[in-house]
């Protein structure tokens, strides 16, 4: 557990991301001028140049990017958090939040949370389940049971938790519930938010506005990716696909959404032009 003695020791750590932090908390509410990129779109690219990346994200005109990729041993891709917070820095980006396995929070929580203090994350996200975890509806409910706990350590250090989807937790179980259901229903409302992956969502077969009116509030994040029109199972840049994003925007108020990012698992052309080509849509188009 994090101390208010170890915070204060680690003080010199957290600075460098004091400046990213102040941004990342004003946003109260959805600000429609902070446009991210989950940074695992360009994942081939991070081996190469970290610092690189960053600045093609900058320069493309995201101001906001979401981390993922943290681990207990080499922290992220062999960057101390204070090395990545000074890279965000320099390129003029914020990370309102990142991406980390649940386990995490079982071994190493501390280091986990002071990781995304460092970087002035809003919210940890819980990103992914293996399979072997989330067979039953059982399973589930141990599940949601981590992520209160998880989300009890964050909030007594002021950060907030939220997990993300995919499709998988909208299959259905024998008595027509499903995973999904279980973990929304199942987690404190108070403490765990969800990033809604709109993506999963409509390839599950499922509309967000329903979500949104199911549980108002609860989505403070997306991930906004559209569908191959031809390879549904595939990617493409925003506004070419067949996912209608205006009507989706236009609840934005009702999914309590405050950040969305945009994300882009496969690409047809550099990736540089197609991260360009979204959020000139999305700018153009969604955000009036």
């Amino acid at each position: 557990m994090i101390t208010r003695r170890n915070f204060l020791i680690n003080s010199s750590i957290l600075a460098t991301g004091t400046m990213l932090g102040v941004k990342a908390m004003a946003l109260n509410g959805f600000n429609k001028n902070t446009i991210g990129l989950q940074l695992y779109s360009l994942r081939d690219e991070i081996p190469v140049s970290l610092e690189a990346v960053f600045k093609k994200i900058a320069a493309a005109g995201y101001n906001s990017v979401e981390m993922y990729g943290f681990n207990s041993k080499e922290n992220f891709f062999k960057k101390s958090p204070k090395e990545i917070a000074a890279l965000l820095k320099n390129n003029n980006l914020i990370t309102p939040s990142g991406h980390y396995q649940l386990e995490l929070f079982e071994n190493n929580a501390s280091q986990t949370i002071e990781a995304a203090l460092c970087l002035g994350h809003k919210y940890i996200v819980i990103p992914w389940l293996p399979e072997s975890v989330r067979k039953t509806k059982d399973d589930y409910k141990i599940i949601a049971e981590k992520v209160n706990k998880a989300a009890l350590l964050c909030k007594q250090q002021n950060i907030k938790l939220a997990y993300h989807n995919h499709d998988f937790e909208f299959n259905k179980f024998e008595d027509g519930s499903c995973g999904f259901e279980v973990l929304i229903n199942d987690t404190d409302k108070t403490l765990v938010n969800f990033e809604l992956d709109l993506f999963w969502v409509v390839s599950a077969g499922l509309n967000p506005i329903d979500l949104f009116k199911q549980h108002p509030g609860r989505f403070k994040m997306w991930h906004v990716k559209d569908m191959d029109k031809t390879h549904p199972k595939l990617n493409t840049e925003i506004g070419t696909g067949s996912i209608d994003f205006k009507p989706i925007f236009a609840n934005a108020k009702l999914s309590g959404l405050e950040y969305f990012y945009v994300e882009q698992e496969n690409f047809s052309m550099p990736s540089s032009e197609s991260i360009a080509k979204s959020i000139a849509f999305v700018k153009k188009n969604l955000l009036k």
